[in-house]
């Protein structure tokens, strides 16, 4: 479960970094926010 939150984090802050670079800030914000969240290295909604 750990591996499988880690790359849905990754993700989700790739896709971030990425829309911020495409000028979109708000969703660019949420995305790597959500990332963050989302990840088990530091704050976790699951847990």
């Amino acid at each position: 479960m750990g591996t499988l939150l880690w790359i849905i984090a990754a993700i989700l802050v790739i896709a971030g970094i990425v829309t911020l670079v495409r000028g979109q800030m708000l969703w660019g914000i949420v995305l790597i926010v959500l990332g963050l969240l989302v990840g088990p290295g530091g704050v976790s909604i699951f847990t």
